[in-house]
This record gives C-alpha cells, sequence and structure tokens, in this order.
C-alpha cells in the first residue's frame, strides 16, 4: 500500500517547532522550564560536580587507608541492621495498639507524633543536655535516688552508637507507624470477626490475617527506611558529633569529618561508597513496587 503524504504535511514537517506546537504545549514548556533549570541548578550539578571530583582512584586509596572510614563502614552496617529491625518491630505493634477505638488511646496517639513532627536539632539536643555526665537530667536522677555519680553516656562508643540508636527510633518511629496503621485499617474487618467466632486467638488473627495483609507493606517500608536510613545526618551529628574520638561516624556523617579537614576528595569519595548500599535497596524496592 503506497503511502502519500499531502502538501500540507511536508510544510508543517520543515516548519520550526515553534509553529508546530500548540498554544497549550508552549504554556507547558514555559511552566515547566523553572523546574527543569531548578532541578538542574540543585539536583544534577551537584550530584555531578561530587562525582567528577571523587573520580581519582588515589582517593578511594586514602579513604580505605583511613581506620575512621572502617569504623563508620562497620557503624552504618551496625545501625541499618539494629535500628531499622528494632524501629520496624515496634511499629508493627504499635499499629495493633493505635488502631483501638479507645479515647485515652487517641490523646495519647497525639504526644506518640510528637517527636516526629518537631524539628531534629532542638529535640536531639535535648537528648544531648539531658545524657549531659555533669548536670543532665538523668545523672541527676541517679545521683539523687542511689547517691553515685551517673555514668558518662557519649563518652564510650559503643554506648554513644546505642544512643544515637536509640534517638533515631525514636525520632522517626512514629512515621512508620502510621503507615502501617494505615495498612491495618485497610483489613477487612469480617475477617477479624469470623476468626473470633472460630475462637482464634489475637496471635492466631495476627499470624493468618495481620501479617499476610501487610507483608508486602512492610517489607516495602523496611527497604524504604533503609534508604532514608542511610542519609540519615542528624542522628548522630547532633548527638556524638561522631565522637568520641570520631568512634561513632556513620558514612552519612563522615564527609563532614573531611570537609573539616580540608579533604573535598575524600569527603566526596565517602559519599560514593554509601552507593553500593543504596542502588540494591532502590533496585528491590522498584521491583517489589512494580509488582
Amino acid at each position: 500500500m503506497a503511502i502519500t503524504f499531502s502538501a500540507s504535511d511536508s510544510a508543517t514537517a520543515g516548519a520550526p517547532l515553534s509553529a508546530r506546537l500548540t498554544p497549550p504545549q508552549v504554556w507547558g514548556i514555559v511552566l515547566l522550564a523553572p523546574y527543569l533549570l531548578v532541578f538542574l541548578a540543585f539536583v544534577l550539578y551537584p550530584v555531578g560536580y561530587g562525582l567528577w571530583l571523587a573520580r581519582q582512584p588515589a582517593s578511594y586509596v586514602a579513604l580505605f587507608q583511613d581506620p575512621i572510614f572502617a569504623r563508620a563502614a562497620v557503624n552504618t552496617l551496625i545501625f541499618l541492621v539494629i535500628g531499622i529491625n528494632i524501629k520496624m518491630l515496634i511499629a508493627l505493634f504499635l499499629s495493633g495498639f493505635f488502631v483501638q477505638e479507645r479515647r485515652w488511646i487517641r490523646w495519647l496517639s497525639v504526644l506518640f507524633i510528637l517527636p516526629w513532627a518537631v524539628p531534629s536539632i532542638p529535640t536531639i539536643l535535648s537528648v544531648r543536655f539531658m545524657l549531659n555526665p555533669e548536670w543532665g537530667v538523668i545523672n541527676q536522677l541517679i545521683f539523687k535516688f542511689t547517691g553515685d555519680d551517673g555514668p558518662n553516656w557519649l563518652n564510650d562508643p559503643a554506648v554513644a552508637l546505642a544512643m544515637a540508636i536509640g534517638v533515631h527510633i525514636w525520632k522517626s518511629l512514629p512515621f512508620w507507624t502510621l503507615i502501617l496503621i494505615t495498612g491495618r485499617l485497610a483489613i477487612p474487618h469480617d475477617l477479624f470477626e469470623a476468626a473470633a467466632v472460630d475462637g482464634a486467638t489475637w496471635w492466631q488473627k495476627f499470624r493468618y490475617i495481620t501479617w499476610p495483609s501487610m507483608q508486602t507493606l512492610y517489607v516495602t517500608c523496611t527497604l524504604l527506611s533503609m534508604i532514608w536510613t542511610l542519609g540519615d545526618f542528624n542522628s548522630v551529628y547532633l548527638l556524638t558529633g561522631g565522637g568520641p574520638a570520631d568512634l561513632t561516624h556513620v558514612l552519612s556523617t563522615l564527609g563532614i569529618r573531611y570537609l573539616r579537614l580540608d579533604q573535598l576528595n575524600l569527603a566526596m569519595a565517602s559519599i560514593v561508597c554509601a552507593m553500593p548500599l543504596v542502588l540494591p535497596l532502590v533496585y528491590f524496592m522498584m521491583k517489589r513496587l512494580s509488582r
């Protein structure tokens, strides 16, 4: 079958782009242009510049020879494995508590969400002041009830890292609890009524109704929480500052240490080293969402 083109079609094809666009399309490009410029200036350029600074193999050789980097990588894995799993398990069971229709639970939920709603700087710094060994509230209470001085909470690396993990859980727990509450509310209530008629216990209801219905949401939230936790700067930096002796740094705070030492190439290289952890998590999360 022969295909013919009219003179108007050939004229349209040879016309400039502005002549081929309709007025709504022109306005769409005009309104979209500022967002593209912002994306190029504040997202694409900084990322590209950082990758360009971290392109030299000598930067990674110097980074791997730094014992602080090895300690920060281990701390990051501990932060992820322990902090994420504890946080998501607590959020899972708290979501079952807060779905109960009682007035005092509703008021308690308002207080429960405050750590997530309040900005990080005042909340985490307040915890740091409470842990001060000399005039902190916690050590003052220990001295009042026992007569002994309390420990220096942030002077031991293991205790300081545990405190940072605890602050991270306390700060982000309300958000994930709310997400899992929405998952519980989406489960048909008829299933629980039928299970109650059959004499099922609360554990059997959770095992055979709640968990199968929320498993996909729980795994997706866990993967997303891991991605966000890799970039969590506030919990460690505001509480411990990476101390004592730079032994509680994670990859997200290690770059600040190198920036203070005027080692910009190592700072960018430490951020790039987190990519092997981030990219698989993003891949698995998007794969699950695509299903």
